[in-house]
């Protein structure tokens, strides 16, 4: 008899009830089509999902034998996740209105994505692993091309679906050597199982092919390809679902493992070398290229490509880097969504801004002054000024990373958010200090900023302002999320 089934089931409560939101909204979708309740049911379910998370935070746990991890970490990611869903989907209503594309199975393929992330975050199996991992990606290749009529939204689809294939592949093969070394699925019972087995060779084979399938779901170089084209082409409000939500679970995910997995002595040597390698080629390479874009789009693709350089940064820097990397992304969270938005509202070219280049915004901050603010913000906030979260999360990382003996890692960090700092200032500069009669014909339209759009830009921009100023109780709760002397299998 199943003597725990209540008590896991309310454990893994909010990943289940997003889940079964979805599945009423293909429901109601059936008899309704395009109902205007099944976006208010969508973001009233993931709220509620969240609320529950948070009540979940202080006691860390296992579900259903070790196959999901309960509260701790795995609460505070996909409270995370699900504040990405919410402000994405919010965004995705007056977008999508406006291009004849807001179908309700969208947001029920938004409550599966979330769900499968939410599942990813909370793994606790290699199985569970997997399972969150497929389920995210394949409803995220669905929306990327779903505006069918557009090239390059069919490009980016095919893309992202041949590649996010071909790296599955690797990661399943990876999983399957990771238990032919231990005998085990369970993540907390992997390292136990190589003492047993001792086959360190398989073992270490396993563990390369993971994190060539992270290094794909994160942009990490040399496995972004896919990002800029993906993010160009699928439309606006979807992309910011796509870079903030997925990267929180995956890197979530990937700490997981890091922490509670893998023998610390490996973590500390061959891992963290890896780690810190690719994380600062990441940091370079993003920031150069984005350096020569001109599409906004694609700038911030390789944006997010840096960003997932300084997060790794944190993970490399071992168990004091994995609360910091926790922080950064509710920082990356709210710095995407809200430049994402910005984006979206003043979009002209008709295409989900695969044509809008960077001198479209010319002038944007007299014509409209919200955004113009907003979008410095935003842009400070990414190239890491004080007093914004964006600092907080950089000066965390970076720490851990000299903490950890990798102070090259950081002053490689410092200098490529120097860098950086070229290209978020130069969308400052076009859109405070060019005329607005330098913009493109179709870029100097009307362009109405809808109530929804505006509270979701307004929310990241407080919110980035409060965590700046005040951030000791997050970074509380996400060091917390991962002490440092309780790395082992969770009860």
């Amino acid at each position: 008899m199943y003597d725990s089934l209540g008590i896991d089931l309310l454990g893994t409560g909010p990943i289940l009830m997003v889940a079964a939101i979805g599945v009423l909204v293909v429901l109601l979708d059936a008899f309704r089509n395009d109902d205007a309740s099944i976006p208010w049911i969508a973001g009233l379910g993931m709220l509620g999902a969240a609320v529950w998370q948070f009540f979940l935070i202080d006691q860390p746990t296992t579900a259903f034998y070790g196959e999901v991890y309960v509260g701790g970490a795995s609460a505070i990611a996909n409270i995370v996740v699900l504040l990405g869903a919410i402000t994405s989907l919010i965004l995705t209503v007056p977008y999508l209105s406006r291009l004849g594309r807001n179908y309700g199975e969208v947001h029920a393929l938004i409550l599966f994505a979330t769900a499968g992330m939410m599942t990813l975050a909370s793994a606790g199996s290699l199985v569970t692993l997997f399972v969150g991992l497929e389920t995210m990606s394949v409803c995220l290749y669905v929306l990327t091309g779903l505006v069918r009529e557009e090239s390059t939204a069919n490009e980016s689809a095919l893309k992202y679906f041949l590649l996010g294939a071909f790296s599955t592949g690797f990661f399943l093969y990876g999983l399957a050597l990771l238990y032919g070394a231990t005998g085990t699925m369970e993540l907390a019972g992997l390292a136990a199982g190589l003492e047993v087995t001792g086959r360190d060779g398989l073992f270490l084979a396993g563990v390369g092919l993971l994190l060539v399938g992270f290094f794909f779901k994160v942009s990490a170089v040399p496995f972004h390809m896919w990002t800029p084209d993906v993010y160009q082409g699928a439309p606006t409000a979807l992309t910011a679902f796509m870079s903030t939500a997925s990267k929180t679970a995956t890197f979530a995910a990937l700490a997981v493992v890091l922490a509670r997995a893998l023998p610390p002595d490996l973590v500390d040597g061959t891992v963290q070398l890896t780690l810190a390698a690719v994380a600062a080629i990441t940091m370079v390479a993003g920031n150069v290229l984005a350096l020569v874009q001109t599409n906004l789009k694609r700038m911030l693709a390789y944006s997010s490509v840096a960003h997932a350089g300084y997060i790794l940064a944190g993970l490399a820097a071992g168990a004091a880097g994995y609360g910091a990397a926790l922080f950064y992304l509710v920082a990356y969270t709210l710095m995407n969504v809200g430049a994402f938005g910005v984006i979206g509202a003043l979009e002209w070219d008709g295409e989900q801004g695969a044509d809008q280049e960077l001198d479209s915004l010319s002038g944007v901050g007299y014509r409209k002054p919200f955004l113009g603010v907003a979008m410095g913000v935003f842009m400070f906030a990414l190239t890491g000024f004080p007093p914004l979260a964006g600092f907080i999360g950089k000066y965390l990382v970076f720490a851990a990373a000299v903490d950890a003996g990798l102070v090259w890692l950081a002053v490689v960090g410092v200098l490529a958010s120097v860098v950086s700092g070229v290209y978020y200032i130069r969308v400052l500069v076009v859109i405070w200090m060019r005329s607005p009669d330098e913009a493109p014909a179709n870029a100097q339209q009307a362009f109405p900023v809808g109530t929804a759009t505006a509270a979701v830009v307004g929310f990241c921009v407080v919110a980035l302002l409060a965590l700046g100023i005040l951030p000791a109780g997050l970074i509380d709760a996400t060091t917390a999320a991962f002490p440092v002397d309780a790395l082992v299998s969770l009860p």
